[in-house]
């Protein structure tokens, strides 16, 4: 698990999120491109389990990691999850970079997806498949320093993260005002983290300065829609977020 922890902090993206990773209000993030026309849909998500495996090779000065995602093919079973290691997929698929993402659990409703985000990619990773769901490309110079907590990462995606009315969101709000809606949360730092912890989640949080956390109810439905590009970060317990 520590090598695991060590390789979260290293990059932070999962999805996250990342992952099926397939923004009602009317929280659409602007772009200049036409809105998506989506194409695939999963609903029923929230409290679902789901691992992810990022791949990474270089090319040159940068870094391609491709997310795989058990979403709609498995649920993650413990003991298959278990016997996977960073060092028998690196020389499996001659990979420069491996990190195992997971458990984890989604905490929207509903994803759609869009674009190449719907593809026919699949891998088995000792035994248990995967979908290609994001890509994600990391210069030099991020990759010599990392990335933090609580700071966004790119993700290549084009999705619609719905939260439907009566149900309950998990946010960050930075000092600046931009606010990250939770997309899953995970048991890689905290194995016992479940979805009753994350109402006061606050209490096992280390915010930097200026960040805040807050849970609500929604008092009507909740879209995130990454029109190509999602922002994604994560809090120090490697729960995920998406920027609103």
């Amino acid at each position: 698990m520590t090598s695991r922890n060590q390789a979260a902090h290293f990059i932070s993206v999962s999805l996250l999120f990342l992952g099926f990773t397939f923004l009602g209000g009317s929280s659409i993030a602007q772009s200049a491109d036409p809105q998506p026309v989506f194409q695939k849909s999963v609903s029923n998500l929230r409290n679902q389990r789901y691992c992810e495996v990022l791949l990474g090779k270089r090319a040159w000065i940068n870094l391609e990691i491709r997310v795989f995602n058990t979403q709609g093919l498995n649920l993650c079973p413990e003991a298959q999850w278990r016997t996977l290691t960073k060092e028998s997929i690196e020389k499996s698929f001659d990979a420069s970079f491996v990190l195992l993402n997971g458990p984890r659990y989604w905490t929207m409703d509903e994803i759609q997806a869009a674009g190449n985000t719907v593809n026919g990619v699949k891998e088995s990773f000792g035994g248990m498949e995967m979908n290609l769901r994001a890509t994600v490309q990391i210069g030099l110079l991020k990759q010599l320093m990392g990335s933090k907590n609580y700071a966004p990462n790119e993700v290549t995606r084009t999705t619609n993260f719905i939260y439907r009315v009566g149900s309950a969101v998990y946010e960050l709000t930075s000092p600046g005002g931009d606010v990250y809606v939770m997309q899953s949360y995970s048991q890689i730092v905290n194995p016992t983290l479940s979805m009753k912890d994350l109402p006061v989640l606050n209490e096992q949080l280390k915010l930097p300065a200026g960040w805040t956390y807050r849970s609500r109810v929604l008092d009507q439905d909740l879209s995130l829609v990454a029109n190509g590009i999602a922002y994604v970060l994560q809090d120090n317990l490697s729960n995920s977020y998406q920027k609103r």
